[in-house]
């Protein structure tokens, strides 16, 4: 049936049921048994059915539209723009426009009276815009979990964000990394409070010290050069660093190129010479202070202190920070590993590519739209969670094939 617009009765008539009974099984209203739900269900999709929306919206005095609240560093950023495309994408299949909202957001009431649903993505609860977003009247599916305090139930498409950063980190070890760092985002949203607390979860459970350094939510690569110039000339034998914010991978490239670390697979030798370096600095600042304490009484134990450099920290076990202020980097061609968590354009792009975790936005969109749709339909509860997986992609940066 593809020459003309398939009807409620053409599904009644393929499936063997009453029109009315098409119309409760697909909006998921009435007394219809499961299995003729399901049956229904199946037979419109197999036929192509799709519901006259403008009928539908007349019916429910809707809208026939659904908003989308992005970060206000979206529009910079090729993961949201992916993700809005998929959003709606997935929001038209189902006969809704979408309607972008403006990152200041809007008074609940006057949103709810022009959108049915909202779709609000890694709110914060530092935006001042989302609590009046997930009060505005209307269906709310977020992606990501809000942590602030919530007067309704929302529905929420997650992804294991713990898991992801460990996968990175794990990975990293096991291509030789013994000091690895990351550049952490700054925020309380649930991806960023994840990867800071998975970095020191992930230390402790193997002893070794996670160094980080926090930088903007959406750091430019520009941010995180200067960052990863900083890490690496207060502790150079990190020798692997991973960038979270979506594009900044080649600022850490440059910085590595800047300084003389050859970004890639780490030798025995390269690991063993920039940690070895590090310590000696170490050992010679706490000689100097003995010396100095000897002298003149007042440096005793001063030399050994070094910190990870302004603004980081290590977390977990591990080996002891290097000693001493100098700001000398590894041994020219010392190995270094980099690594993001998000793909994307500059991750594939980079020289050499980037092993980065890809989110898959665009089917991240799209399954944030699709439980908003369903959620609108009664198909979902309206506190419904679903899961949205990643992948992990090696590449070069990190010694895997591209």
């Amino acid at each position: 049936m593809t020459s003309r617009t398939v009807t409620l009765l053409d599904v009644a008539r393929a499936a063997g049921v009453s029109k009315s009974t098409v119309s409760d099984a697909l909006q998921g209203s009435g007394r219809v048994a499961e299995a003729t739900r399901d049956r229904v269900r199946a037979v419109a999709e197999e036929l192509g059915y799709r519901p006259n929306s403008a009928a539908r919206r007349l019916r429910r005095a809707s809208t026939g539209a659904v908003g989308l609240h992005l970060p206000a560093t979206a529009t910079r950023l090729d993961y949201y723009m992916n993700l809005a495309f998929g959003a709606v994408e997935r929001a038209q299949e189902d006969g809704l426009d979408m309607v972008l909202l403006a990152p200041s957001g809007a008074a609940g009431g006057r949103i709810a009276s022009r959108v049915d649903g909202l779709l609000v993505i890694d709110p914060e609860p530092g935006d001042s815009a989302v609590p009046g977003l997930l009060d505005a009247g209307v269906p709310v599916v977020t992606g990501e979990r809000y942590l602030g305090p919530a007067t309704g139930p929302s529905g929420a498409v997650v992804c294991d964000n713990a898991a992801s950063l460990t996968a990175l980190l794990d990975h990293v070890t096991e291509r030789g990394a013994r000091r690895p760092a990351l550049l952490a985002p700054s925020g309380s949203s649930a991806w960023a409070t994840a990867l800071r607390a998975t970095a020191g979860s992930w230390g402790r459970a193997h002893g070794v010290a996670v160094t980080l350094r926090t930088v903007p939510f959406a750091a430019t690569p520009a941010e995180a050069e200067a960052a990863t110039r900083a890490l690496l000339a207060a502790d150079p034998a990190v020798d692997a660093v991973i960038c979270a914010p979506d594009g900044s991978a080649p600022g850490v490239l440059r910085a590595a190129a800047a300084l003389g670390r050859k970004v890639g697979a780490i030798s025995a030798s390269g690991a063993s010479s920039a940690h070895e370096a590090s310590e000696a600095r170490g050992a010679s600042s706490a000689s100097e202070a003995s010396c100095g304490s000897s002298r003149n009484g007042r440096n005793g134990g001063s030399g050994g202190s070094g910190r990870a450099g302004e603004g980081g920290r290590s977390e977990g076990g591990g080996p002891g920070r290097p000693g001493g202020t100098g700001a000398a980097v590894g041994p020219a061609g010392a190995g270094l590993l980099v690594a993001s968590c998000v793909d994307g354009t500059a991750t594939r792009g980079a020289e050499p590519p980037v092993t980065a975790v890809d989110l898959h936005p665009t089917a991240y969109g799209r399954a944030c739209a699709e439980l908003l749709c369903d959620i609108l339909a009664g198909r979902a509860a309206p506190d419904t969670v679903r899961r949205h997986s990643w992948s992990l992609e090696t590449r070069a940066s990190t010694g895997s094939p591209g």
